[in-house]
């Protein structure tokens, strides 16, 4: 891997952090549950990503990184569908129903 490779790596991810701040930024609150599902998705081909690029992995250092890059995806998908149950659990009605 040369060194242009690593900072054309760096810049594109700075690029997407600022990118994705700036865009999730000015998202309604209104608008959060239904984001939170659609970015549940895209956690699942993040680690799908991750899974890949572990496997390819060929050094100790990248084969270190590919499993702390899948334990985070893994744990951001999981954990982006337990925010959004608890959120759906809220619109829920709070009375319980008498069949009797």
């Amino acid at each position: 891997m040369t060194p242009i490779e690593g900072f054309l790596a760096l810049y594109i991810f700075m690029l997407a952090a600022f990118t994705g701040y700036e865009v999730i930024s000015k998202v309604p609150v209104i608008l959060h549950t239904p984001l939170m599902s659609g970015s549940n998705f895209v956690h699942g081909i993040v680690l799908v990503g991750a899974m890949v690029a572990m496997g390819h992995a060929e050094t100790p250092l990248e084969l270190t990184i590919g499993f702390i890059g899948v334990f985070l995806a893994a744990g951001n998908a999981v954990g982006g569908y337990v925010v959004t149950e608890r959120m759906l659990e809220m619109f829920k009605s709070s009375k319980k129903e008498d069949n009797a």
